[in-house]
C-alpha cells in the first residue's frame, strides 16, 4: 500500500486512507492498485474497491476513516486468497469449521 508508482507518474497525493471525489462520487483510498487507486465509495459496502484511474475526474481531499470489513467480508476475501486450495467456497467452509482453522485464523472463526 505504499502508491508510489501513483504518485510519481502522475503527480497525485494518493495514499491509504485520503478522502477523494470520482465523478462526483465520495470514497476514500483503501488499496494500490498498480497504475490505479483502489476507492471504497461511501455509497458502496465496506471493503467494496472499485478501481479508478488516479487522474480521469478525481479530487483529492483531506485524510479520513477506512470503514473496516464486517467479518462475513474478512472470512469471503481470505477465501479468494486462497481459493486455489479448495473445490469451491462450501468446501472452504466445512473446512472453516475445524479446529485447524479456529486454531490458524481466530479473527474469522465462526
Amino acid at each position: 500500500m505504499d502508491f508510489d508508482y501513483v504518485r510519481e507518474h502522475y503527480n497525485v497525493p494518493a495514499c491509504y486512507g485520503r478522502r477523494v471525489v470520482v465523478d462526483g462520487k465520495p470514497g476514500i483510498i483503501v488499496a494500490d492498485k498498480g497504475h490505479h487507486i483502489g476507492v471504497n465509495f461511501d455509497a458502496d459496502k465496506p471493503g467494496d474497491i472499485r478501481r479508478c484511474h488516479p487522474t480521469w475526474e478525481v479530487v483529492y481531499s483531506e485524510m479520513g476513516q477506512v470503514r473496516p470489513m464486517t467479518k462475513a467480508q474478512r472470512r469471503y476475501q481470505h477465501y479468494l486468497d486462497v481459493s486455489d486450495c479448495f473445490d469451491n467456497f462450501h468446501h472452504y467452509l466445512r473446512y472453516s469449521q475445524t479446529e485447524d482453522y479456529r486454531k490458524h485464523h481466530p479473527d474469522l472463526a465462526w
